[in-house]
């Protein structure tokens, strides 16, 4: 099934290349890319502040608010970015110990009181991840800000990342801690009324703090604003939603992905395709926000949040589909 895909996509990609190729029909052949990969439920695409695509080809409708699983930890470095430029994080270097050192748990190593802000928002703690195998034990636990904190280390902070969702709930309770708000309150206040969307509730831990790095849901055109507010220089709607030095870094490498082999900055994996560079979040299944602010462009994909998207599978097909056929067609589309 996946060869059949990947042929589909070089085949659509040889098509466009034609001189004659219609103009009116070029995103038209993105949709049909899409509609080709099953677990693929819909598409938008916005360049230059005009939407120029917004098909939804399979599951729910376009007005419903879907899970956007890991691209959660995208919305969660934001509100870190928020945090910073209101002075509630002294810096992107500050420590656990030095600005929650409450969440910190009796007989925790040492090392924990060091970690850095920088350190989890880049998923850089050290500490044995709890994504993955590790992810149903953990969820399981009765206090999942101890359990995660309370795990050996694999590596020293800052050495190499290690994807973990735990690294981000940290993040959340620390963000909840200098703020004296719950993460949903920090999400609606700071995101969800400068960019106009909603927000719902989403999963709680046994202490009653919000998720930090998955479960969040928001509608297709809600994940297109986030992602425009970003690509605007951290602008909306002529608000400065967050600092446009924030978003500079956000969007610097810092680290890379051992499994996908892209880079990462803060909260946005980092490449390039067709000679265009974009930042990309990811969540599982396949839900992806993708910005390339070199051709005006801003993108949602949401997809099945049941079946996996792996790098070798559907979100490699995903990749290809942004870097080789919709990232051509929006640098054909500028100046």
């Amino acid at each position: 099934m996946q060869m059949k895909r990947r042929g589909f996509l070089a085949g659509s990609l040889a098509g466009l290349a034609t001189p004659m190729l219609a103009q009116a029909n070029v995103w038209a052949a993105v949709a049909d890319a899409g509609r080709s990969l099953d677990q693929c439920h819909a598409i938008m695409i916005r360049q230059a502040g005009r939407t120029v695509m917004r098909e939804r080809f399979r599951g729910p409708g376009l007005d419903r608010a879907v899970p956007i699983k890991s691209v959660s930890k995208t919305v969660v470095a934001a509100l870190t970015g928020a945090a910073l430029d209101r002075g509630e994080l002294s810096s992107i270097d500050a420590t656990l110990g030095e600005v929650a050192p409450g969440l910190i748990p009796r007989g925790a190593d040492p090392r924990v009181a060091g970690i850095t802000v920088e350190n989890l928002v880049t998923m850089q703690a050290g500490l044995e991840r709890t994504s993955g195998q590790n992810y149903g034990g953990w969820v399981s636990s009765g206090n999942w800000v101890a359990n995660a904190l309370s795990r050996p280390f694999v590596t020293e902070p800052g050495a190499r990342m290690l994807y973990s969702t735990g690294s981000f709930h940290i993040l959340g309770a620390v963000l909840s801690e200098v703020s004296g708000q719950s993460l949903l309150s920090l999400a609606r206040e700071r995101l969800g009324q400068p960019l106009g969307i909603e927000i719902p509730a989403w999963t709680r831990d046994p202490q009653g703090r919000y998720l930090g790095g998955n479960e969040m849901a928001l509608t297709l055109d809600a994940m297109v604003r986030f992602g425009e507010m970003y690509r605007l220089n951290g602008q909306f709607g002529g608000a400065q939603v967050l600092s446009s030095d924030w978003i500079a870094q956000s969007l610097q490498r810092r680290t890379q992905s051992l499994f996908s082999g892209l880079d990462y900055g803060y909260g946005w994996f980092l490449g390039t395709g067709a000679g265009v560079d974009y930042a990309l979040a990811r969540g599982y299944g396949g839900q992806i926000i993708c910005v390339a602010p070199e051709v005006e462009m801003t993108l949602a994909i949401t997809s099945d949040p049941m079946r996996p998207a792996r790098s070798g599978g559907y979100f490699g097909d995903l990749k290809r589909l942004i870097e080789q056929q919709i990232l051509p067609l929006a640098r054909s589309q500028v100046g």
